[in-house]
C-alpha cells in the first residue's frame, strides 16, 4: 500500500492510475487516511457500489446478527434443500 498527502497529490487522477495497478494508493489529510483509490481486479461496478452503500451493509449486517442470535444452516444444507425440492 502507498500513500500520499493530500497537499502532494497535485498531479491529475489519471497519473496516479499506474501506481494504483498493483496495490492501493491511500490519500492522507495531516497524517489521517481520508481516500483511497484501489485497484479493482476481478469485480464490477454492481459490486463497488453495494459495498459501499450504507442501507446495504446495514441490511448484510442484521442478517449476520439474526444468523449468530437464531442459528441458520450451512449452505450444503440449503443446497440439499434445494435438490431436494424441500423448499
Amino acid at each position: 500500500m502507498k500513500t500520499i498527502e493530500l497537499v502532494e497529490a497535485t498531479s491529475p487522477l489519471a497519473d496516479y492510475i499506474p501506481c494504483v495497478r498493483s496495490e492501493a494508493l491511500v490519500i492522507m489529510d495531516h497524517g489521517t487516511p481520508t481516500a483511497v483509490i484501489l485497484p479493482l481486479d476481478n469485480t464490477d461496478l454492481e459490486a463497488v457500489s453495494l459495498s459501499t452503500n450504507p442501507d446495504f451493509i446495514a441490511l448484510i449486517e442484521r442478517s449476520r446478527s439474526g444468523s449468530r442470535r437464531e442459528g441458520g444452516i450451512s449452505s450444503d444444507e440449503m443446497r440439499r434443500r434445494v435438490v431436494d425440492g424441500d423448499i
